[in-house]
């Protein structure tokens, strides 16, 4: 399809919602032209804001009056058109953000939740299930939201190592087999960038809210060196005031009783093991190198040795899962009872390689599979907690967290919905200092790969002490 662009800078925005209906095709975004191609889409602004669509053997056009907001107008005018043509409507309508539940919430803290709903409902063309979920939401991650302020902060620790790596993954992160001889050189910087980092908090006296270790995957680590990463952060760190301690245990291949009780030995509060799906035909279409039994042997060795905080995460739409085997990973998990489940929407990395036939088939999939476990969850008494979406997501769904009462996660509630600082060490890791006043935030970005961490740490160090000229300016 090529996206014509006439008169306006909405090209990203427009280019999103294109790709949200037409997620097999590529999108050509095209500013100087003469002439039309075939298929197109011409979005202008000019006495009107215009939207003509040639596809399918049809001509579709809307156009509107120039209003105060005319990338709102468009988005309008191009979902209605799209619409029309394919005959799908998108359940979050012409929202393509990360975090809609940001959105919901701005909105309900200005002119009421009523008046959010409508807006979602009547403006943005989000469903009536989507729109009722957001205000669920919001509703669930408030009483987080109330602790943070302009002294709290979160910390997180990259492990960019993992044993092989999914064929989904889009995280930054090292196979062992190719990077193991890395680690070693890797690890010594990160508490050189944890023990700066906790000195720069003392300086700017932060409160540390929560903490959290992800990756890649932590216990590819050795008990030896989680002991001396752990210990590290422990010492250098106030964890009085600190409500979330979390590791991800994610691989179960990596999980050990020595891993555990090392992790036990420490002020960590919560772990996750994820299976991602229960059927071995997926985990080995998607180069995963364990079992199904490995994870619940993960799972019930932590539950033997004290974890009373457990998340599990899953995948909707991976490859080769169908209805029935996601029905099969849903129904497992529920026998396991784990304290929080984070169901993912596959975000489709290989969208050009799908025909238009399976494009449907496994839309309709995902959402038939996100349907039940919203309804499975839901009489486990989980709530959801957090929410985000990501671009090329199958079915325009989105990424649920699910928890039960008493055990919603606040790192992850703080990371989406972004009301402080999170302060990141490791490779890949980004640092993002946020102004409570102005909602400004500004990123500090770590050097993406293990070697590159390793070999320009001290550059790292110094753009990290924009830390406390930011908070020279902001926050005072």
């Amino acid at each position: 399809m090529n996206l014509y662009i006439d008169n306006h800078k909405f090209h990203y925005e427009m280019e999103n919602l294109c790709r949200a209906f037409l997620f097999t095709e590529e999108v050509r975004v095209i500013h100087e032209y003469e002439s039309f191609e075939q298929p197109y889409i011409l979005t202008s602004v000019h006495d009107e804001v215009r939207v003509e669509l040639s596809a399918e053997g049809r001509v579709e056009a809307l156009s509107a009056p120039l209003s105060e907001d005319n990338e709102l107008t468009m988005g309008q005018l191009l979902y209605r058109v799209l619409s029309k043509v394919y005959a799908r409507e998108l359940p979050w309508g012409i929202l393509t953000g990360v975090r809609p539940i940001k959105l919901f919430s701005r909105l309900a803290d200005k002119d009421g939740a009523g008046e959010a709903r409508r807006y979602f409902r009547e403006t943005l063309y989000v469903s009536e299930e989507k729109t009722a979920l957001a205000e669920k939401v919001r509703e669930n991650q408030s009483a987080i939201l109330r602790r943070s302020d302009r002294r709290s902060f979160s910390l997180y620790v990259s492990i960019p190592f993992c044993p092989t790596r999914c064929n989904y993954c889009s995280f930054v992160s090292q196979t062992v087999e190719k990077a193991k001889k890395l680690i070693d050189g890797y690890l010594p910087l990160l508490l050189s960038e944890i023990r700066y980092t906790a000195e720069l908090v003392k300086e700017l006296k932060l409160r540390l809210e929560s903490v959290y270790i992800g990756g890649g995957t932590p216990t590819t680590l050795s008990a030896e060196q989680l002991d001396i990463l752990l210990s590290e952060i422990e010492a250098d760190f106030d964890l009085t005031t600190c409500a979330e301690f979390t590791v991800e245990a994610g691989r179960p291949d990596t999980v050990t009783r020595e891993k555990l009780l090392t992790l036990k030995k420490h002020p960590v509060t919560r772990i996750s093991i994820n299976p991602q799906t229960f059927s071995d035909s997926v985990l080995e279409a998607i180069g995963r190198r364990h079992t199904s039994q490995q994870t619940i042997d993960a799972f019930r060795l932590a539950r033997e040795l004290g974890f009373d905080n457990i998340n599990m995460d899953l995948i909707a739409g991976l490859t080769s899962d169908t209805p029935e085997s996601f029905e099969n990973t849903i129904n497992t998990v529920h026998r396991l009872d784990p304290e929080s489940v984070t169901v993912h929407t596959l975000a489709v990395k290989r969208s050009a390689r799908l025909s238009s036939a399976d494009a449907v088939r496994e839309q309709a999939y995902t959402a038939q599979m996100l349907d039940y476990a919203e309804k499975k969850l839901t009489e486990g008494s989980y709530e959801p907690y957090y929410l985000y979406r990501q671009s090329k997501m199958l079915s325009n769904l989105e990424n649920i967290g699910w928890a039960k009462k008493g055990f919603f996660s606040p790192y992850n509630v703080y990371i989406m919905e972004e009301t402080h600082s999170i302060l990141a060490c490791g490779a890949g890791a980004v640092t993002k200092l946020r102004d409570t006043d102005s909602d400004w935030i500004e990123r500090i970005f770590n050097f993406k790969y293990p070697y590159e961490y390793i070999s320009r740490f001290d550059e790292l160090i110094e753009r990290k002490a924009r830390i406390i000229s930011f908070y020279g300016e902001y926050n005072k």
